[in-house]
């Protein structure tokens, strides 16, 4: 049913927009303006009729502006149902006013909590109290009334006023009260979550864990899920404000699947590990190959020849600008090369104009700088559940590590097993990580038994295991690991330690003369 805009109040933290609005309003169709406060005053000092809502409550605004739209009539002319005669009775016996719209942005919370150094005092002033109220009561008799919680709506519902002679439809207020419902539920997320954590977004208390409230809004609409038959989406963090792949930009190439948002993420976050040029060749969320160098296009090369054959058709990243000598690379024509992604912080132009030449479908993602690693919670469904934790980060320690064969890795080794040991925190466990110096040669990845995983990786490394050191997720349960890398050719070792048959594969490294150091940190990556 169309319904005509008579009245409308105006009670706006956002003002981008509001007078162009309310002049159309009020020019073309004759509405009647009132508001509140710092609105009714833009609205006025633009030469706008509009009346102070206190004219309609005869009652003053009061304890600094706490308390203005409290007030019955105000809530009457919200919700009274146009279409049952004792309601609009009610507003004729005591001569209040019918409201056909409302166009109400709550005060700033997140904005201000977001600052740095904020006191509570500053964040409790600008919690919402009337706002939310009155957006509610308008979205509530959506029948009736038409509520707008953001400028981006001024320029399509302008347009369907002038298409229905000053009227909107019902299918378009229940639209936006639906977006208005939504706008109140992430403010009343994101003060709940200001409480919970101390102002500390992202923490949670694990000891006393109470209501955990979370949201996520709408990023882009996916083809299909992991399976053609699976419908999905991708949704964002509320609260993400980091570069990542929920935050990346799409300069190229088609649209994103659901497996490579998985993957991009995975890669990613590998790639954000090193202080050096580095680039990851991720597969099935995976890393097939990862690198680092002095120089970007070094560390792609390295990073592809780790495992050719399984990065064909992977997703690559990395933590560094791509510059031309990168992208030319990675676009060798003899190389004949099928990337479904690239992610990184920037693109030189040079690069971008020739990646996008490159291949069509090529999808190129642009993250801004990446600063430290991702903090907060990690989050994983489960029937019926939510499992939250912590984000597997800050635990590894080197200075603390301990060498615990006869023999010490000597400082080449070292590097390599540090290399070594971020990406296999970053591989599906079970997980072997087999490097040379500072390049993946072999990946033993998911098995179900550890010195499977070792098997495989060897396998994957072939010669390359010969003088490569390795790096395993969690301790060694037998010595026969030690054994099948010994055979491989391996010469360092490093893993958390905490095996009843530590001593047993102690020795067998003594036997080997292989060194070996525990870090005393796990990273299983189930």
């Amino acid at each position: 049913m169309l319904r005509p805009i008579r009245r409308a109040l105006l009670s706006v933290s956002d003002k981008t927009g509001l007078v162009d609005f309310a002049r159309e309003l009020a020019s073309k169709y004759g509405v009647e303006l009132i508001a509140t406060g710092g609105t009714r005053k833009a609205l006025a000092d633009a030469g706008l009729p509009v009346k102070d809502i206190s004219e309609l409550t005869k009652f003053p605004e009061i304890l600094d502006g706490r308390v203005k739209t409290l007030h019955p009539a105000i809530y009457a002319g919200l919700l009274a149902k146009r279409d049952k005669s004792e309601h609009m009775q009610t507003l004729v016996e005591h001569a209040l006013p019918e409201i056909d719209l409302v166009v109400c942005n709550l005060y700033p919370f997140e904005q201000t909590v977001a600052k740095p150094g904020v006191t509570e005092a500053e964040a409790i002033e600008n919690i919402d109290i009337g706002g939310p109220c009155m957006v509610r009561a308008a979205a509530k008799n959506f029948a009736s009334v038409t509520i707008i919680v953001d400028p981006v709506s001024y320029g399509p519902v302008l347009k369907e006023l002038g298409q229905n002679a000053g009227q909107l439809s019902r299918e378009t207020r229940r639209e936006l009260a639906s977006g208005a419902f939504a706008r109140i539920a992430a403010y009343d997320h994101a003060i709940a979550n200001y409480f919970l954590t101390g102002g500390a977004p992202g923490e949670v208390n694990f000891d006393d864990p109470d209501v955990l409230p979370l949201l996520f809004i709408p990023n882009q609409k996916l083809r299909y899920g992991e399976n053609p038959h699976q419908r999905a989406a991708f949704y964002s963090d509320g609260t993400a404000d980091r570069p990542c792949v929920a935050t990346a930009e799409q300069l190229h190439g088609k649209e994103l699947s659901y497996n490579n948002i998985l993957d991009l993420d995975s890669a990613l976050n590998l790639a954000r590990e090193f202080a050096a040029p580095a680039c990851v060749v991720v597969k099935h969320n995976n890393p097939c190959g990862a690198a680092t160098a002095g120089k970007l296009a070094d560390a792609f090369g390295l990073a592809w020849d780790g495992d050719p054959l399984s990065a064909f058709g992977g997703i690559i990243a990395f933590n560094r600008p791509v510059d031309v000598d990168t992208a030319s690379a990675l676009m060798d024509p003899k190389a004949k090369r099928f990337i479904e992604c690239v992610i990184a912080p920037d693109y030189e132009p040079y690069a971008l104009d020739g990646l996008r030449k490159w291949k069509e479908n090529v999808r190129l993602l642009k993250t801004g700088d990446l600063t430290g690693f991702p903090k907060g919670l990690d989050y994983r469904r489960v029937d019926g559940g939510l499992l939250v934790q912590a984000r597997d980060y800050g635990a590894d320690k080197p200075d603390a590590w301990k060498v615990v064969t006869k023999r010490k890795p000597t400082e080449a080794e070292f590097n390599a097993l540090y290399f070594s040991w971020f990406v296999c925190k970053h591989v599906k466990s079970n997980a072997i990580v087999l490097a040379r110096d500072t390049q993946v040669v072999g990946v033993g990845a998911g098995q179900m038994s550890r010195v499977v995983s070792v098997e495989i990786a060897v396998k994957k490394a072939g010669e390359k295991s010969k003088g490569s050191v390795l790096a395993s997720d969690a301790f060694f349960p037998f010595p026969d690991n030690v054994h099948a890398a010994a055979a491989a050719g391996v010469t360092a070792i490093i893993q958390p330690g905490g095996s009843v048959k530590d001593p047993d594969s102690i020795a067998a490294c003594d036997e080997h003369g292989i060194a070996m150091l525990f870090t005393g940190v796990r990273h299983f990556r189930h």
